[in-house]
């Protein structure tokens, strides 16, 4: 594969369809190596046929050399070696730095597209149903304690199960490694009856002991985890047999439920702290569907559970591969794209079937009024904002002159393009800005406190209530304490609310506020689409919109 990529450096600054004159000094400088090196390459390219290579005695003197291969077919075979060695991020990068046409980025698509999705072989007798898809994000734990990447997630799901889960129904919960479970009448103790004779991958039955454990963990650890605000709310969690598990909370919380249902109250074994965690997160043994067989930087192996509580799943094999940039031309919201694409783009996808998940993404951005400066003034924020709409429109003015201060824009990469997009509005309105985008874990500290302007995206799913929960107590700690305190309050009353509907009310409250303040502005709310080939059967979606994977399969040719 080197010389591969040596091939694409040199015909990306010397190629053409002439011969050309060069120097062998010219030819070291491009490959970055000796003249002894460079001429040893040249020689490998002329005997593979790549080149016709015609020198002239001297230094300095100028020799003949003229491409005879194809940039596109050199960088196609390196492609095709680089996934049979696995060894796929540099490659692909490199193919990515050195194609200098559109038309060799949709070559190399065109076949990573065929080389990804649904594949069959047939073993003593046996079909093996191999599904491969990538993801644009680099996996690194899928340990539901450290996740931070919904492509981490993703897989997680299809690896760990809750004590309960969602159905396709809206707002239905359903049984998962618990069966049946009760609340007393202060709603505070939930005790929850397990399934029997449940395993993990590596062999081990589930007792109540695992779920204690996988809880306590939860409650003890110092790692800034989402929807940490419920695990709080946990008083205890008891072993009352091998199979019975009750959690005591410090007082009602009718989100608690619904937490439970997320890949964050994941089981994990008790015995994890003999693997050790870092091992953990890159092999984890769960109860899910799908075991981890394989993981480094470049790819991740799922292997079928045959012995899954639930029902064997239809796929053998799953082989997740990191390819460092997007298939699609629009770059998806979940950060990932196979046979199954989430959020395509609409050229080139007429011979796709489309499904909607019923999932949205909502992008917005929020003023950061606890910071002294100019934002704290409303009438200043009212205008500011007012040159966000959509809408053409002349924003009005309150003031002779927009502030001289730069106000920072703060954001994660993901949502970069949406940080760049308000900064032009305003910059365009006489405004002076700055975007500042950090790491996710970042993103969760102090830097939101120093910055005027904070990027935010909501995923509208089945765990909507949840995440607005999260976010608004989030939003919170840079409002002004007046209507800081308002927010609480209400969010106070929402947890302790049985009814959805009453605390989806809550939350509308909560937002017409923010809203009405001048503290929220919507930049817009997209559907999450997904699109697949006419051969994949058994499309559905997890409590996230996600696919699952579970539930997939391709009818044999007959």
């Amino acid at each position: 594969m080197k010389l591969h990529s040596q091939f694409l450096k040199l015909h990306s600054q010397h190629g053409g369809p002439a011969e050309i004159s060069v120097t062998l000094d010219e030819l070291a400088l491009t490959l970055g190596c000796t003249h002894r090196n460079a001429l040893h390459v040249i020689r490998k390219m002329a005997d593979l046929g790549w080149i016709t290579w015609t020198p002239s005695r001297g230094r300095g003197r100028r020799s003949k050399l003229v491409f005879l291969a194809a940039a596109e077919d050199i960088a196609l075979e390196s492609m095709k070696q680089a996934i049979s060695s696995k060894d796929i991020s540099s490659a692909l990068e490199g193919i990515r730095g050195h194609a200098r046409t559109s038309s060799l980025q949709d070559t190399l698509q065109g076949w990573l597209l065929a080389y990804f999705g649904h594949h069959a072989e047939v073993h003593s007798d046996k079909r093996i149903d191999t599904l491969r898809l990538p993801v644009t994000q680099q996996l690194h734990t899928f340990d539901p304690l450290y996740m931070n990447l919904l492509a981490e997630s993703f897989v997680s799901s299809h690896v760990f199960d809750g004590l309960v889960g969602r159905s396709g129904e809206r707002g239905k919960v359903i049984p998962g490694l618990a069966h049946a479970w009760e609340i007393d009448g202060s709603r505070t103790a939930w005790t929850f009856h397990l399934r029997k004779e449940v395993l993990f991958h590596h062999g081990k039955v589930l007792t109540a002991e695992d779920v204690v454990y996988s809880f306590e963990r939860m409650m003890s650890t110092s790692q800034r985890m989402l929807y940490s605000y419920i695990v709080k709310e946990i008083h205890a969690v008891q072993a009352l047999n091998a199979s019975t598990v009750r959690i005591l909370l410090k007082k009602p919380n009718e989100l608690f439920l619904p937490f439970l249902c997320t890949s964050r109250a994941a089981i994990v074994p008790r015995d994890l702290e003999s693997i050790g965690e870092n091992l953990f997160g890159r092999r984890p043994a769960g109860t899910g569907p799908f075991k981890v067989v394989e993981m480094n930087e470049d790819i991740c192996v799922l292997e079928v559970f045959p012995y899954y509580f639930q029902g064997r799943a239809h796929l053998d094999r799953v082989e997740i591969i990191y390819v460092p940039w997007s298939l699609d031309r629009e770059p998806s919201e979940t950060g990932s794209a196979f046979h199954v694409i989430p959020n395509p783009s609409t050229a080139g996808a007429d011979s796709l079937s489309r499904i909607h998940s019923e999932s949205y993404v909502r992008k917005f951005v929020t003023c950061n009024t606890k910071k002294k400066g100019p934002l704290s003034d409303p009438l200043l924020r009212a205008e500011l904002l007012s040159c966000l709409h959509e809408a053409p429109r002349v924003p009005f003015r309150h003031f002779a002159a927009p502030p001289a201060e730069v106000l920072q824009i703060a954001t994660i990469p993901q949502y970069a393009g949406d940080a760049e997009y308000i900064a032009a509005r305003l910059t365009q309105h006489g405004y002076s800005c700055k975007v500042l985008s950090v790491s996710p874990e970042e993103f969760k500290g102090p830097i939101r406190l120093k910055s005027d302007l904070i990027v935010f995206s909501l995923l509208r799913d089945q765990d909507e209530q949840l995440r607005l929960y999260d976010l608004y107590l989030t939003l919170s700690q840079h409002i002004e304490p007046r209507t800081r305190a308002g927010i609480e309050g209400r969010l106070r009353q929402i947890s302790r609310e049985p009814d959805a509907a009453v605390r989806a009310e809550g939350f509308r409250v909560i937002e017409d506020t923010l809203t009405r303040d001048h503290q929220l502005h919507i930049l817009y709310e997209r559907p999450a689409e997904t699109a697949y080939l006419p051969s994949v059967r058994g499309v559905t979606f997890n409590s996230q919109g996600w696919v699952d994977l579970r539930h997939l399969w391709f009818p044999p040719e007959l």
